[in-house]
C-alpha cells in the first residue's frame, strides 16, 4: 500500500469516528423466582411501557458496571450480584450515539422506601411503578418492553440468562 492509499482510508477512518454522547448502564435483573424486574413507566397521554431499571453513566463512576450499582440503588432500592455484560443497544442522538449497556445480574436485596432517583422528584416525568414479569411462560411478550431489541434479544435467550444468573 502507498503512503497516498494509507492517507486516503486514513482520512476516511476519521469521517467515520462516531462521538459516544451518552452512555447508560442497564440491568436484566432476575429475581430468585426467574422473573424480570421491570420499570413499569405510565405517562400522560401515552401508553404505558416497560424498561429495565438503569440510567446514564456519570463521570464519577468507576465504570459502567459501578454505574449500574449505583443506579440500581437510586431507581429501586437494590442491590444486584453477578452482573455481567450481555446485550449493546446504540440509537442515534443529537450529537453522535447514544449507547446502552445492558447487564444481566440477580436481584439480591430490593427495599422500595430506598429509592432515591430525580425521577421521583419530579411529577410530571410521570409513574415509575416496580413490576415482575415471569421469564419462563408468554408474559414477557405481552408487554411493551422498550427498546424493541432487548426484548427480542430477552425471548431468543432467556434460558441462558436464567443459568447466567443460577436461577434454575
Amino acid at each position: 500500500m502507498t503512503i497516498s492509499e494509507q492517507s486516503k482510508l486514513t482520512i476516511v477512518a476519521e469521517q467515520q469516528k462516531v462521538a459516544v454522547e451518552r452512555q447508560a448502564a442497564r440491568a436484566i435483573l432476575i429475581d430468585d423466582d426467574g422473573r424480570l424486574v421491570l420499570v413499569k413507566r405510565t405517562k400522560p397521554g401515552q401508553e404505558p411501557y416497560w424498561t429495565t431499571p438503569g440510567g446514564g453513566v456519570d463521570a464519577t463512576d468507576e465504570s459502567v458496571e459501578a454505574a449500574l450499582h449505583r443506579e440500581l440503588a437510586e431507581e429501586l432500592g437494590a442491590e444486584a450480584s453477578g452482573a455481567a455484560p450481555v446485550f449493546l443497544f446504540s440509537s442515534p442522538s443529537n450529537a453522535g450515539v447514544a449507547v446502552q449497556h445492558f447487564f444481566v445480574a440477580r436481584l439480591k436485596k430490593l427495599d422500595e422506601s430506598a429509592r432515591s432517583g430525580p425521577e421521583f422528584q419530579d411529577a410530571s416525568r410521570g409513574g415509575y411503578d416496580l413490576d415482575r414479569i415471569g421469564l419462563r411462560g408468554d408474559d414477557l411478550a405481552l408487554v411493551d418492553l422498550k427498546p424493541t431489541a432487548l426484548k427480542e434479544f430477552i425471548l431468543a435467550n432467556r434460558e441462558a440468562l436464567l443459568a447466567e444468573v443460577a436461577v434454575g
